[in-house]
């Protein structure tokens, strides 16, 4: 009986591990598409503001 338990509490706890594994997967990938989405918008905006200064002839001279 002791042995019967003991394999039953091992399974729970591989599975337990399992489902923390892919739920820190899941998490990461999810964590990397916000950061490159960031990266893509900030790259973006860049872009835009050096087209709208060479456009209107914005520079900071003084």
């Amino acid at each position: 009986m002791r042995a019967y338990l003991l394999y039953t509490l091992i399974c729970i706890f591989c599975n337990g591990c399992a489902v923390v594994t892919v739920a820190d997967a899941a998490v990461t990938v999810v964590a990397t598409t916000v950061k490159v989405g960031a990266a893509v918008v900030g790259t973006t905006v860049d872009v835009t503001t050096a087209g709208v200064k060479a456009v209107a002839g914005g520079s900071d001279k003084k």
